[in-house]
């Protein structure tokens, strides 16, 4: 039944009866210590607490109606232990029962027997049994934030009319607590966000590794919206999203896949709006098995000054919390930030990127125009000094000379084709694209790495692994350029090995003789490709190199086809 307005004296006034008096600093107390934090859930388990103690409850609780204000948001609650409520299970959604009549009509409620009201709709299996029940709602700036429920007063007797009065008051101070709480908990969250897109835009123009910089945005995203995981999708080249980073506790495999352009969720990201979903396990626009294991996602498109690169997505576990308004608002500032930094860092690519080709021709220029001159010079001398002689050992030796000339300018001639190859010349057969990126590291190092394949490389490799196959060796190399001062490197691509797990698969090595790995120095570079073949279901690691004594490093890096 629905209470009335109490009957009973109001507290500080002129009748005030003995009973009430010796209540009111239980009632002062207890809204001291209601007011006395910032952060919210803790006010908000301070406020059940405080309630129980004040009116003698056994069980209290806080219902947070959700933002459409038909459900619970959160459910917080005392006197319930951790083991009970673990057999309980899910927490009530306020949709059904005495709970929802509270929301739906927020006024007091104080009923002897819970079980015989119409509106209830009975307890699950291992509920602790509950019959008296008081029920009323916290409101915030004029607004109902939620519903504070009391069961079960200790000695078994009902809720009495000072028990009301003492938690309307109690409610009221609840009310402003939970307001300053709300209030800190969202300059706390913008203060988050804030600080993620500084480390984002941080990583992306560091002029580091554009695989780190997307992983750095993955994690962040992941860790300031409270998701089970943070990815990030850049556009494919034949159509669609490719997932690009994934940060999750676990390895994942669904790193270098790629959604469909039929999706209508592609569709929409690429048309520059964002997508929220309320549970992904049952969305029929899910058409890959990956978002099927989520419930609620955010889909944020990675869009600045109306172009769009790619997509940020943040999906919490099945049966999470749904994200809330501000959250919504501050991820799509994040994205927006992202994006701006990406393109930031792109544009920086590019002009380092044209810098090198401005470079390389340069140096393809002095090779063509001068080395291999002088060299066909030198071998036009070496051809007369040859027919003046008489002396058959010296014209034999002569004429190897002019050979080996022959062969050095073949070999300066390949290395000019290589250094004037543009991106979009990569041959498609995984050997070549091997052999090509041997050929571009070859100039930065200033020696040609050698190189050996075993097995039939190009049929058995699929097309997923040998794209992530050369991403490891490019970063091999260059860790190998940049950090280890080797002399010699062997580059062996073995698409007959046998992996850990006894698949078939292949397995790329590359071996040095340089300074090795110092301690504590980086390993942001070996992290990357042990993620790369985790998402592939492989593996990689490091072991001795090929210097004296097993000095350098050898990594090591696999992955079934």
């Amino acid at each position: 039944m629905s209470v009335a307005p109490s009957s009973g004296p109001e507290p500080g006034s002129p009748g005030l009866s003995a009973e009430l008096a010796a209540r009111v600093p239980q009632l002062l107390e207890a809204m001291r210590s209601v007011g006395s934090g910032l952060e919210l859930h803790s006010t908000l388990d301070r406020i059940c607490e405080t309630a129980a103690d004040l009116t003698g409850a056994r069980y209290a609780a806080i219902g947070v109606v959700d933002e459409e204000g038909d459900g619970l948001a959160d459910f917080v609650f005392h006197g319930v232990d951790t083991e009970t409520a673990r057999r309980i299970g899910r927490l009530p959604d306020g949709h059904k029962g005495l709970l929802g009549a509270l929301i739906r009509d927020p006024e007091p409620v104080r009923l002897a027997d819970l079980t015989r009201d119409p509106r209830s709709c009975g307890f699950p299996e291992h509920h602790p049994p509950m019959r008296r029940f008081l029920g009323l709602p916290i409101r915030v700036q004029g607004e109902v934030y939620g519903n504070l429920y009391l069961t079960e007063k200790r000695g078994g007797g009902p809720f009495d009319d000072y028990d009301l009065d003492m938690v309307r008051v109690l409610a009221t101070e609840a009310g402003i607590a939970v307001g300053n709480a709300r209030l800190y908990e969202a300059a706390r969250q913008r203060e988050q966000w804030i600080d993620g897109s500084v480390a984002v835009t941080t990583a992306l123009l560091s002029g580091g590794d554009a695989d780190d910089a997307l992983q750095v945005v993955a994690e962040q995203a992941r860790r300031l919206s409270g998701s089970a995981a943070g990815i990030v999708l850049l556009p494919a080249d034949e159509g669609g999203l490719e997932i690009v980073a994934v940060a999750a506790d676990r390895p994942s495999t669904m790193l270098g896949s790629v959604v469909p352009p039929e999706s209508e969720l592609v569709a929409e990201l690429l048309d520059g709006q964002a997508v929220f979903v309320d549970d992904a396990a049952t969305d029929r626009r899910m058409l890959t098995p990956y978002g099927r294991v989520y419930g609620p996602v955010m889909m944020l498109p990675l869009q600045s000054d109306g172009r769009v690169l790619g997509a940020l997505v943040t999906p919490r576990a099945q049966g999470g919390r749904p994200f809330t308004e501000a959250e919504r608002t501050m991820a799509v500032q994040f994205a927006s930030q992202a994006a701006l930094a990406l393109m930031m860092a792109e544009a920086q690519r590019d002009r380092e990127r044209l810098a090198v080709y401005e470079d390389r021709d340069r140096i393809a220029r002095d090779l063509h125009d001068l080395v291999i001159q002088r060299l066909f010079a030198t071998g036009m001398m070496l051809e007369s000094a040859q027919r003046g002689s008489v002396v058959p050992e010296v014209q034999e030796g002569v004429g190897k000379a002019v050979d080996e000339l022959d062969v050095t300018i073949q070999e300066i001639r390949t290395a000019i084709f290589a250094l004037q190859q543009g991106p979009a010349e990569v041959p498609s057969g995984l050997r070549t694209r091997v052999l090509r990126e041997i050929n571009m590291a070859a100039v930065p190092l200033g020696f040609r790495p050698s190189h050996r394949f075993v097995g039939a490389v190009d049929a058995l490799v699929g097309d997923l692994t040998g794209k992530n196959l050369i991403a490891a060796l490019r970063e091999a190399l260059s860790n190998a350029f940049r950090h280890a001062g080797a002399s010699r490197i062997d580059v062996v691509v073995d698409a007959t090995a046998t992996l850990s797990d006894g698949r078939s698969g292949v397995r790329l090595t590359v071996a040095d003789d340089g300074v090795g790995i110092p301690a504590g120095g980086r390993r942001s570079g070996l992290r990357n490709l042990k993620r790369r073949a985790e998402s592939l279901g492989g593996d990689s690691g490091h072991g001795p190199g090929i210097g004296a004594d097993g000095g350098g490093t050898a990594v090591v890096w696999e992955a079934p086809y």
